[in-house]
């Protein structure tokens, strides 16, 4: 049996490298077609918890985990020799930037290696992870073909870019239209007809280039456009006007405008990164991003903008951060998730720690700090009683989450720093509050 055969007819073995918040609901979609798939991690912690039924992400429930190991069709591991016994290997690995914000491509790299090392014909391999464009074919396609067999003729390579949002009700992983691109038509068709079976409509694009460039395009936009308007909130907020009000009114033109939020800074792993993967591969071509890097630039000060506002803030009460205590709400970087990846709260937590005061958090969905690439934080989430918010200096607001009650905050807290507007719709004590 051919494997376009094989994926029509739900045969088709899928391997799925990176179990976390791509990868594992990627293979969880496959499983509910009655694919038989296996998951890679390096992890060993989370292979075990998955072959016992269980999940580490807040968004997909326990449940749904003992469903699929119920069907008999899954397992987990940690051992790459395993790769050989899939059709399809689909990669979403992490892609960070280093140090000095230039792509980090070395869990790529080691993946393509491993792959390479087990690699088998008439195999697919996909890409998801956000990269710059020319990624498949000029990185990981040298390396698969170091196992001596060549690409798209004894295996397949393409590229088609994740778009989970965490915890969206309106979007899924299934309902998000997906684009694939590959650099030869069976190769394409193949890949194409993999995603078919589980997402409700796929884009195809001509390259894996244009694929990759389409997920930086989607970024970026964003990026550029949340640049704009933490600008237009500072300029606002020196004018004594509020953003968030300028915003709900522009965002009753039918036409023309869409609306975008100010905040404490870039968090997750796409927005904060992908522009800087494309103009790291602009200047190969001599180009200058300079639309793009100013707007990176901005996102990139808003953590400080916030630390400035929350020091006013207290010198209005005779107090400076040196010495205050201060406590985050929200470590995630969006609302109602547990999702710590590239947070703009520990950063935030970062600068007032090197500013001398003391920090400490609330969050839900994250009982305990665990070590990033970035930060070594350990801190576990302070019980948000009357009594603890009252022994704090300052309350800064750094991620919404949905089940806060923001009055019984604001009414026990000495000074409010809110980057969310998150407290719009309290009444009571308003002078307490500092917009940030």
């Amino acid at each position: 049996m051919s494997l376009l055969e094989k994926i029509k007819n739900h045969k088709a073995h899928i391997g799925v490298v990176g179990l976390g918040y791509v990868g594992l609901p990627l293979i969880l979609e496959f499983l509910e077609e009655k694919f038989p798939a296996t998951g890679f991690d390096i992890d060993s912690s989370k292979v075990e918890m998955l072959n016992r039924g269980e999940s580490y992400i807040k968004h997909i429930p326990t449940q749904k985990i003992k469903k699929v190991k119920e069907m008999g069709l899954f397992h987990a591991t940690s051992d790459f020799s395993r790769l050989k016994e899939v059709d399809c290997v689909l990669v979403c690995v992490p892609t960070p930037l280093n140090k000095y914000r230039e792509p980090d491509i070395s869990f790529i790299v080691n993946t393509a290696e491993t792959i390479s090392q087990h690699l088998q014909k008439e195999q697919l391999i996909v890409l998801e992870s956000s990269t710059y464009p020319g990624t498949t074919e000029e990185v990981m396609r040298p390396i698969l073909e170091k196992s001596g067999y060549k690409c798209h003729e004894d295996f397949y390579l393409a590229f088609s870019p994740e778009r989970e949002d965490p915890n969206n009700p309106k979007f899924t992983t299934r309902t998000i239209p997906k684009v694939v691109g590959a650099n030869d038509p069976v190769t394409l068709e193949l890949t194409k007809t993999l995603y078919d079976q589980i997402i409700v409509k796929t884009v195809p694009v001509s390259s894996s280039q244009a694929a990759e460039a389409t997920k930086l395009l989607e970024n970026i936009f964003r990026s550029v456009n949340i640049a704009l308007v933490n600008e237009m909130k500072i300029i606002l907020d020196r004018m004594g006007i509020d953003v968030w009000e300028v915003i709900d009114a522009a965002s009753t033109k039918p036409f023309g405008f869409m609306p975008f939020y100010p905040g404490p800074g870039l968090g997750g792993h796409c927005i904060p990164i992908d522009p800087f993967y494309l103009t790291w591969k602009a200047r190969e071509f001599d180009i200058s991003t300079r639309f793009i890097e100013l707007a990176g630039e901005v996102n990139t000060d808003m953590p400080y903008h916030v630390v400035q506002r929350l020091s006013e803030a207290l010198n209005q009460y005779r107090k400076s951060i040196n010495g205050s205590r201060v406590l985050i709400l929200g470590m995630s970087y969006k609302k109602d998730i547990d999702d710590l990846r590239e947070s703009p709260s520990l950063k935030l937590m970062d600068i007032l720690h090197e500013k001398g005061a003391t920090v400490d958090y609330n969050d839900p969905y994250i009982p305990e700090l665990w070590h990033t690439r970035k930060f070594q934080f350990s801190n576990k989430s302070v019980e948000l009683t009357a009594q603890n918010i009252k022994a704090y200096d300052a309350v800064l607001i750094s991620t919404d989450h949905t089940e806060y009650d923001w009055d019984f905050i604001v009414e026990n807290a000495n000074i409010i720093v809110d980057t969310r507007n998150a407290t719009v719709n309290v009444k009571n004590h308003r002078k307490k509050i500092f917009k940030a």
